[in-house]
């Protein structure tokens, strides 16, 4: 996409999430829209949150927040009254609402930090926007690391990062004299019309399209939500057989499944970066194509290193493409909706290939859920180090700002039971203690032996809740690490090796 273009997409994109409300510092305190914003917060989390805390206490919680912003106030809940106290004493105190009341909360929460902007110079510069923000980074310091407000900006920015821009998923390249689809990307509107990759596109818009023009017919290919782009495309092998094709351009999630080159031996890696809403479609049409041009695998090699998650559905429906059958994973939370439990349904896709899944420290959330599902199964060998250990699920809601809250309502459970939470994904082949230990590691294996098998099997009869101390103690065992490449090389021996690759499956 042309700068000027995406520019002004992620201008719409911001204008709309903020609704149309900049709430400016000098402008005033908007009191009414702090109340809708807190309220809706408050009668949300109340029921929602993993642990549970009273809608009073969130909100005194969240006031002295106020403090941040000027330490000369302080907001207390005493003798059936919310005060606020000022450096010269009580400043402003007004009757607490029945305990239950989120939104009589939200409105007394309001009418406080009313006062306090009028008798703060610092509040005011600071404005209602960084207020409100400030109110929620005080409560969530009481809650998880993971539960959090994100501003309408902020909110606005995320949703770019998971939808992608708009476009049609086209990406052309020049080849022998002509203009070809390079790549279709998944879940996009060329997609969804059937345009295949290798096909001709004879004109864009009217114009005729030549091999010089291929950037330009790139950055034609992105453009506004909903506008239209019309394609003449052909057949390679029968170029008289036109297909004319008006495309509306939309969002495409982008792309986080990369094939990497290829292992040798007929071992195959792909790489998922990170798991947004196109994720699972863009894993099966890759993996689809990796075995129509390779046929059997040998091995393939799932680098999830790095991989900080994202999308919970995205990776079971993952999981679901390596898995014949059996439990992916299981959440759990106070609010009945929170409790869900995955199982796959669908079929191996690679036909039952021996696989590798690499991981490292900075493997988190949906992707060590993935991991976890396939190496608690038995599907496949996990590589690298200890994983980050996030098994707490977030829910969303949007905010009357255009902002939004992210509330920690379940904890995952592993198809075996164990909690991903704080223990991670304790792999079955470790490489971050250096490579004698792996050399010994790899000798043991091929003599039908896993070193980690303790380890291992300590770490999958954890149930929560599982002690500080213990998880430091297991984790010892394979500290997190960043991968390298002795992931990759443990994994081509492992594969390669098929008294290894048993061994090494012990779950």
């Amino acid at each position: 996409m042309r700068r000027g273009a995406a520019f002004f997409l992620i201008c719409c994109w911001l204008a709309s999430a903020m609704g149309g409300r900049a709430a400016a510092a000098g402008a005033g305190f908007d009191a009414g829209m702090t109340a809708s914003v807190w309220s809706a917060a408050l009668a949300y989390i109340a029921p929602r949150a993993l642990t549970p805390v009273t809608i009073p206490q969130m909100t005194i919680w969240g006031l002295n927040g106020l403090a941040a912003l000027d330490p000369n106030f302080n907001t207390v809940f005493q003798d059936g009254q919310v005060r606020l106290y000022g450096p010269n004493g009580l400043l402003f105190a007004l009757p607490a609402p029945a305990a239950n009341d989120a939104n009589g909360w939200g409105q007394a929460a309001a009418r406080i930090a009313a006062a306090a902007y009028a008798n703060s110079a610092a509040l005011q510069n600071a404005g209602t926007q960084e207020i409100i923000g400030n109110f929620f980074d005080e409560l969530f310091n009481h809650f998880d690391p993971y539960s959090r407000y994100e501003s309408p900006v902020q909110a606005a920015q995320e949703q770019l990062m998971i939808t992608g821009l708009a476009g049609t998923g086209l990406t052309l390249a020049a080849e022998n004299g002509r203009v070809v689809v390079a790549q279709v990307a998944a879940d996009s509107p060329a997609d969804d019309a059937g345009i295949q990759p290798g096909a001709v596109v004879l004109s864009v818009d009217g114009r005729a399209a030549s091999p010089g023009m291929v950037d330009e017919l790139n950055a034609r290919m992105n453009g506004l939500p909903n506008t239209t782009l019309d394609l003449v495309i052909a057949d390679p092998d029968d170029p008289a057989g036109r297909q004319s094709f008006t495309l509306t351009r939309g969002f495409i999630p982008p792309q986080t499944v990369f094939v990497q080159p290829p292992l040798g031996h007929g071992i195959v890696e792909m790489k998922i970066t990170g798991f947004n809403k196109g994720t699972g479609d863009q894993f099966a049409m890759a993996l689809a194509q990796v075995m129509s041009q390779n046929g059997t695998l040998a091995g393939l090699v799932l680098d999830l290193r790095g991989n900080r998650g994202g999308v919970l559905r995205q990776a079971v429906l993952v999981a679901d493409s390596l898995l014949q059958s059996g439990p992916i994973a299981e959440t759990n939370g106070r609010d009945p909706d929170a409790d869900q439990f995955f199982k796959a349904e669908g079929a191996d896709l690679t036909g039952g290939a021996k696989l590798a899944v690499l991981v490292d420290g900075q493997t988190a959330s949906a992707a060590e859920i993935l991991a976890a599902a396939l190496a608690d199964d038995g599907r496949g060998v996990v590589i690298g180090s200890e994983t980050l250990g996030k098994g707490l699920v977030q829910t969303v809601t949007a905010l009357p700002d255009g902002g939004e809250l992210y509330v920690t309502w379940s904890q995952v459970l592993a198809p075996r039971g164990w909690p991903l939470q704080g223990l991670g994904l304790m792999p079955q082949v470790c490489t971050s203690n250096g490579p004698a230990a792996l050399k010994a590691q790899l000798n043991a294996l091929a003599a039908g032996r896993n070193l980690m098998a303790p380890a291992l099997s300590q770490a999958r009869a954890m149930r929560p809740p599982v002690s500080v101390e213990a998880v430091l103690a297991l984790r010892s065992h394979c500290p997190a690490a960043i991968g390298g490449a002795m992931d990759e090389e443990a994994a081509q021996a492992v594969l390669a090796n098929n008294a290894m690759y048993q061994a090494a499956l012990l779950h």
